[in-house]
């Protein structure tokens, strides 16, 4: 008989992100059964604490993404029922999923943010928030779903039409922030260092929810081809998010840079506390470019919890 832990895989869900939670969950599922664990699945539903007090597990690895399993709600089920689980925390997780209160998390710390505004959705239509470019995102949402990036050119119109079927119009309320050209970058962090730094190049429009989650829409390079310093400095800073929010086992902190600035074009956009861990993810992947595989990712975050 095994001597580790019995591990309760939690995934799925409600949330739009479901399809991928079950992705990760079931790769880590996988991995852990390949290391001699016994694992049982749970595909999340309103039954979730019957299933886990019937499974009895020592360890519930948390790969829900979005809306309850990253905003504290689970963490919270969770902490009452005295069960350990994987990664941050509920007080960390309600503030990281809410852009807002990052915000005020972290820009104290030093950490730089695009300044921005919630806005009522239903105000769109009578004037733009912001000048144009800027970005339209909902406050509690991951995997960039919702976003929108309204131009001059957009064929949302000017003002935003209620025809125009923006990806807004399921929120009632969503962050608007001015838009940052250049380039998209990530850096997670594990046991207090920061891995490395991956860019993301969509082959089309930007970074959403299709390009982070279809294969060949999106090219890693990792590591960056950037200067040494801006690499140092986004590793710094994605460390300063990670312990500023008060993250455990993994986060991963994304950024915009614009090039020509330097320094001075580094902002951090959010800091997921739940990263993917499907086969296109990119925490597994800046695992690898350190020497660590897929299983013994899995194992760093489930002892990290235990």
């Amino acid at each position: 008989m095994s001597d580790k832990p019995h591990i309760a895989v939690l995934m799925g869900g409600w949330s739009n992100e479901r399809p991928v939670s079950l992705m990760s969950g079931n790769g880590v599922a996988d991995a852990l059964e390949g290391r001699g664990y016994r694992v049982t699945r749970i595909d999340m539903d309103r039954n979730v604490a019957a299933k886990i007090s019937a499974a009895k597990p020592d360890i519930v690895f948390n790969a829900l993404h979005g809306v309850p399993g990253e905003d504290g709600s689970v963490q919270g089920m969770l902490d009452l029922m005295g069960v350990k689980y994987t990664h941050s925390g509920m007080v960390t997780s309600m503030i990281a999923i809410d852009k807002e209160l990052t915000k005020q998390r972290l820009v104290p710390l030093g950490v730089p943010m695009p300044k921005g505004k919630v806005v009522k959705s239903e105000t769109l239509y009578s004037g733009d928030p912001l000048p144009r470019p800027y970005v339209l995102k909902p406050i509690n949402e991951g995997s960039s779903v919702g976003v929108a990036i309204v131009t001059n050119e957009s064929n949302y119109g000017d003002p935003i039409s209620r025809d125009s079927k923006g990806p807004w119009q399921e929120f009632d309320e969503l962050l608007a922030e001015p838009f940052i050209k250049g380039r998209e970058l990530t850096t997670a962090v594990m046991g207090g260092r920061a891995l490395a730094v991956t860019e993301l190049v969509p082959k089309s429009g930007f970074y959403d929810f299709d390009a982070k989650y279809t294969d060949g829409m999106t090219q890693h390079i990792c590591p960056a081809i950037i200067p040494q310093e801006i690499e140092e400095y986004m590793k710094l800073l994605a460390i300063k998010c990670h312990e500023g929010l008060g993250c455990k086992g993994v986060s991963r902190t994304d950024f915009r840079w614009d090039d020509e600035l330097g320094k001075d074009g580094v902002f951090v956009l959010e800091t997921n506390t739940q990263p993917g861990m499907t086969p296109l993810s990119l925490v597994p992947e800046q695992a690898k470019y350190v020497g660590i595989d897929y299983a013994s990712l899995v194992e760093m975050i489930i002892e990290e919890a235990g």
